[in-house]
């Protein structure tokens, strides 16, 4: 008997936390969802760069590190959403450059950015990311070798990489990160709505109820 009160004991444990946890994101979600119409800056700053029609009625937020593996696989993904809803959906990137210095490659991109090469930039990054970011050995300088397929001066881009600007953005996107609880890459915002729960059919759901909200039939 006292054998299964224990049991039942940490049951009931367990359900407790599960509960608990569960409660917590859904406040969580709707206090960041409260702070979109509050403060639209924290997700949306002048220095963001973007992708979609200035028109679109959803704004999907990813803060991302340009040496993070989850963001190079979801990367096709998300553009597969945005195929899908053209002129609905607008992707607004910022930095939470996590991984040891990944601020250098948020450098380059910002500095590719100067010469419209940005998105060019970030898919030659991901495309050889495994070759200048392990884990185990980093290889910063091997980025080099491959930043010619996106067709970029770089002279001038290592010139530009040293503009103070570029400091202050990767400041204030880390500054916004933690005011929004985004402790790992990517983060997902959806009209300022998180995705509580990670994965790719649930940035699927999370989107599709969004669009269906901004554009009823």
């Amino acid at each position: 008997m006292k054998k299964q009160i224990i049991i039942f004991s940490g049951i009931f444990l367990i359900l407790l936390f599960v509960l608990g946890g569960y409660i917590y994101k859904n406040q969580q979600a709707k206090k960041i969802g409260f702070l979109a119409q509050e403060h639209v800056e924290i997700f949306l700053r002048p220095h963001s760069p973007t992708l979609g029609s200035d028109k679109a009625k959803v704004y999907l937020v990813e803060f991302m590190d340009p040496a993070c593996e989850t963001c190079k696989s979801f990367h096709p993904f998300v553009k597969k959403l945005l195929a899908e809803n053209p002129d609905k959906i607008k992707l607004v990137l910022r930095y939470a450059p996590f991984h040891d210095g990944a601020d250098y490659f948020v450098k380059i991109l910002e500095a590719a950015k100067k010469q419209d090469k940005y998105w060019e930039t970030l898919e030659v990054m991901y495309q050889s990311q495994h070759y200048w970011a392990s884990h185990h050995n980093p290889q910063p300088e091997l980025i080099w070798l491959f930043l010619p397929g996106a067709a970029l001066d770089l002279e001038k881009l290592k010139n530009d990489m040293n503009d103070p600007a570029i400091e202050r953005i990767i400041t204030q996107d880390l500054a916004d990160a933690k005011a929004l609880n985004v402790t790992k890459t990517p983060g997902f915002f959806v009209n300022g709505k998180p995705l509580v729960t990670f994965g790719d059919t649930e940035l699927r759901q999370l989107l599709e109820a969004e669009i269906a909200a901004q554009y009823p039939r």
